[in-house]
């Protein structure tokens, strides 16, 4: 990996996970030591790949308000449900990497919302704070995949910025696989912004101003 210390495996435990619809699976969580950011990110370890393929792999990025709230204004919630199934169905990992609100805090992304509300899109309203409209680096992620043991993957993103990363990185990323798209009437604009804003791969079509 280009200049970055390698990771290690900290720890390993079996957890059974239960989502709200009832989906269950069980999977491997896994912990590091030496990860270049100093936080506490977690492997999810799903099934197994069927040889001769690779894993699928997503770069999930936390969500508070999302993942445990189950707030409409982001599509955190439904990509994290969605992920864990399709990658145990064909083996990989999934890691959760604590980065709120696009690396800028959990109390910076609140406030970035208030100025949504007065009409800014998701990215200027972290610029108007001062913040990077997206300040994540994927450093430990990669050092997260080397120490698992995993160079070549297929990544499961709408966000181009991830595979360019990881590849810098010393990842190789065969194919670059959508998820889906999951529009409620709090987050089209959200969504729209990814699109024209960093180029996400969601169809800008099916994203109508509403």
């Amino acid at each position: 990996m280009p200049d970055t210390p390698a990771a290690t495996q900290r720890a390993r435990v079996r957890v059974p996970l239960r989502f709200h619809d009832g989906y269950s699976v069980d999977a491997e969580l896994v912990t590091f030591h030496g990860l270049a950011d100093g936080q506490e990110h977690v492997a999810v370890v799903l099934g197994e790949p069927a040889p001769g393929t690779v894993p699928l792999v997503r770069l999930h990025s936390e969500c508070l308000t999302g993942d445990v709230f189950g707030s409409a204004r982001c599509d955190c919630g439904p990509q994290l449900r969605e992920a864990v199934e399709r990658i145990a169905e064909t083996g990989g990992i999934l890691l959760y990497l604590r980065q709120e609100g696009r690396g800028i805090g959990l109390y910076n992304k609140l406030d970035a919302y208030a100025l949504q509300d007065q009409g800014l899109d998701t990215y200027e309203a972290n610029a108007a704070l001062g913040l990077p409209e997206d300040g994540r680096d994927y450093t430990a992620a990669a050092q997260m995949l080397h120490a698992l043991g995993v160079t070549s993957l297929d990544l499961l993103s709408n966000n181009p910025d991830k595979a360019d990363q990881l590849r810098t990185l010393g990842i190789d990323v065969h194919d670059r696989v959508p998820t889906g798209v999951f529009t409620t009437p709090h987050n089209v604009r959200y969504l729209r912004a990814k699109v024209l804003q960093t180029q996400h791969t969601l169809p800008l079509a099916k994203l109508s101003a509403g």
